[in-house]
């Protein structure tokens, strides 16, 4: 009997607890102001996406949503905030895509990428494109290879940061293609498309949010895109799939992260108003406009999509030796 009675306190204590997480998850925002911390400086895209989000979130809610931009070290400053932050629903956070090459670029990160954090919801992704100077002779990408060739190590691009998805995936065509560019990197996508505009680097990779207004002003030529299928932002420009990389394909993305060991009962709460948000006209209008292709995939899909990409990357940057400060 005495077994029993003490099955039936653990038992009725597991019950509590599941009915005050489902309470809490309830009434969530309710409490205080929600933060949303963006862990790039503002305004990137990051930033732009919490701003959307949050602004949305807000108006659907009838609570406060409050961007913290948390910048530095390619977005583990801001990332570590969320991970030790209370697991309560009042700390998120917008990630990058080096969210999955963190680990393996950076020493001793203070958190666990997969254990620490709740993944919430894969926002979206969206294609990079590789563009030149329009002083330059480089019309496609084929153009670029044949240049490599002709002479190893010749061929100069820049990307924001060594260690940056454009990066790896430069290096990761290089090693594939058996050509050999030179990588240049920049503090950030503003230094990038300063020199790139004025000639100073021939050939850069970013975004398509990044180098898109300056395609359509001219000055830079899109002549390739990482998305296996034609980004419509540039039309006309095709990937570098098409371009003798068959299967080839390489993308910036952008996630919602809680703290992890969050109750369930809140992560399922929290995702219905992100996905509500998303689901917006408006907001997906504003995504969209920054060449992403907006996704609003659960956090199971966001876990699983970050794990492939970390496996992808990593083996890259060991294979090639590469440091944060490269």
């Amino acid at each position: 009997m005495k077994i029993i009675r003490i099955a039936l306190v653990a038992l009725s204590f597991v019950l509590a607890c599941v009915f005050a997480a489902s309470a809490a998850a309830q009434a969530w925002p309710a409490a205080k102001p929600v933060k949303v911390i963006a862990v790039f400086p503002p305004g990137g895209s990051v930033d732009q996406v919490a701003r959307v989000l949050a602004q949305q979130m807000s108006t659907q809610t009838g609570q406060t949503f409050i961007v913290d931009n948390r910048g530095g070290a390619s977005g583990s400053i801001g990332t570590a905030a969320i991970a030790k932050a209370e697991p309560d629903g009042y700390t998120i956070g917008v990630v990058f895509d080096t969210h999955a090459v963190n680990p393996s670029l950076i020493p001793n990160l203070p958190f666990d990428t997969l254990k620490d954090l709740t993944p919430l919801m894969l926002v979206g992704t969206g294609g990079m494109a590789l563009v030149a100077n329009v002083q330059q002779p480089y019309k496609s990408f084929r153009d670029v290879v044949a240049a490599a060739k002709a002479k190893p190590g010749s061929v100069a691009y820049g990307t924001i940061g060594a260690g940056s998805i454009g990066h790896l995936t430069m290096t990761q065509l290089g090693n594939q293609l058996d050509v050999e560019f030179n990588h240049i990197p920049y503090r950030g996508g503003g230094p990038l498309m300063s020199d790139a505009v004025a000639n100073q680097i021939p050939l850069a990779i970013g975004s398509v949010f990044l180098v898109s207004p300056h395609v359509a002003s001219g000055r830079l030529r899109a002549i390739a895109v990482t998305s296996l299928k034609p980004d419509p932002s540039l039309p006309g420009v095709e990937p570098i799939a098409a371009q003798g990389v068959p299967g080839f394909e390489a993308y910036t993305w952008w996630g919602v992260v809680a703290p992890g060991n969050m109750p369930a009962p809140l992560v399922k709460r929290i995702y219905e108003e992100l996905a509500k948000a998303v689901n917006t006209p408006a907001v997906r209008e504003k995504l969209a406009a920054q060449g992403m292709e907006v996704r609003g995939a659960a956090g199971d899909e966001l876990d699983a999509f970050v794990r492939k990409e970390m496996v992808r990357w990593a083996k890259v940057i060991k294979d090639n030796k590469i440091k944060s400060g490269d």
